[in-house]
């Protein structure tokens, strides 16, 4: 796979708690300059990216991150702002304690009403398969694809763990075919990016990308 076919994959990520105006600049400028699917930035850059680079970036943001544990109607709110101030695709984290005590129903209308509010726009559920158990991945294949999202993905990049080729195949063998896979976390190589790729994903959410593209290996996810 050509390296520019890759790249038009990845949504180009800084979500670090410091990342400061400058950096989000500079994850701009490469995605747009390495043609990059979007860059996944704190919500609380949006419009200032927004107003700055407007349709020549496709911008991707978080809600109820990294931990998920906020309420749904929060997470509705934070969805709202987010596609008010600019942006064309939401990742959001489910409710884990949810998923562990094993009421599945509250997390189908969690991710269900996430994406009434985003309506056309793109929403990717992440999982976090880190925290779960192979039965809580299969079922939260089930509830991601009956509650109509877009996307499956692996992690948030904050968990003790990112995505694993095994996840991915499970996810392939139990979600619907209308939902797309997003991986995170675990690319450490222009190998693992073209691999992840091959197995399945539609989309790499990684920090990485310029790096590896120059031949730097990242140590970590």
């Amino acid at each position: 796979m050509e390296i520019q076919e890759m790249l038009g994959h990845v949504d180009h990520t800084q979500l670090k708690a410091f990342a400061a105006w400058e950096d989000i600049e500079k994850l701009c400028d490469e995605a747009i300059a390495y043609q990059m699917a979007s860059v996944c930035i704190p919500p609380c850059y949006i419009r200032r990216v927004h107003n700055k680079y407007g349709d020549k970036i496709n911008i991707c943001t978080v809600v109820g991150f990294p931990l998920g544990y906020s309420v749904k109607e929060a997470k509705v709110a934070e969805v709202k702002q987010a596609l008010a101030d600019g942006a064309n695709e939401i990742d959001m984290v489910i409710n884990i304690g949810d998923v562990k005590n094993g009421n599945y129903e509250a997390v189908r209308e969690e991710v269900a009403a996430l994406k009434k509010e985003a309506g056309s726009k793109i929403l990717k559920v992440i999982i976090e398969t880190c925290y779960l158990t192979e039965e809580e991945k299969v079922m939260m294949c089930k509830v991601v694809t009956e509650a109509g999202a877009d996307y499956i993905k692996t992690s948030t990049g904050f968990g003790t763990d990112g995505a694993t080729l095994e996840d991915i195949k499970l996810f392939k063998a139990h979600i619907g075919k209308e939902v797309k896979i997003k991986a995170a976390g675990g690319v450490k190589s222009l190998e693992d990016l073209e691999t992840f790729l091959n197995e399945g994903c539609d989309r790499i959410g990684t920090s990485s990308a310029v790096h590896l593209i120059k031949g730097q290996q990242i140590k970590g996810y």
